[in-house]
């Protein structure tokens, strides 16, 4: 059995979100709380609040065990970029990208 949260349109690049998914992928979800809590990434953060999700749906939803979770499946797709202009020299105009993510976390337990 599976319970799965989702967080749409973060304001964070995927890239540095899926270093951070990298750490606690197929971990047990005491020790991916305890490695989110304790690396000093911008993305921790909101990865904390949708692992707390996740196993608050496993639990509430299907009425599996917290102690015999495990972070099965985690990834993240880009969302929609916003565009964003600076000025430059000479009148010119470089573009920034403000990149967006959908990061998904999927919790099942061991069998």
């Amino acid at each position: 059995m599976e319970a799965k949260a989702t967080l749409n349109y973060t304001r964070i690049s995927p890239r540095k979100v899926g270093i951070v998914l990298d750490l606690i992928r197929n971990k047990p979800v005491d020790l991916a709380a305890a490695i989110l809590k304790n690396t000093p990434k911008a993305a921790c953060e909101d990865l904390q609040k949708l692992l707390k999700s996740a196993v608050a749906n496993a639990e509430n939803n299907f009425n599996m065990d917290r102690g015999s979770l495990y972070v099965s499946k985690c990834y993240v797709t880009p969302g929609p970029t916003l565009k964003r202009i600076r000025p430059a020299s000479k009148g010119r105009a470089y573009r920034i990208l403000k990149r967006t993510s959908h990061i998904t976390i999927v919790v099942a337990d061991k069998e």
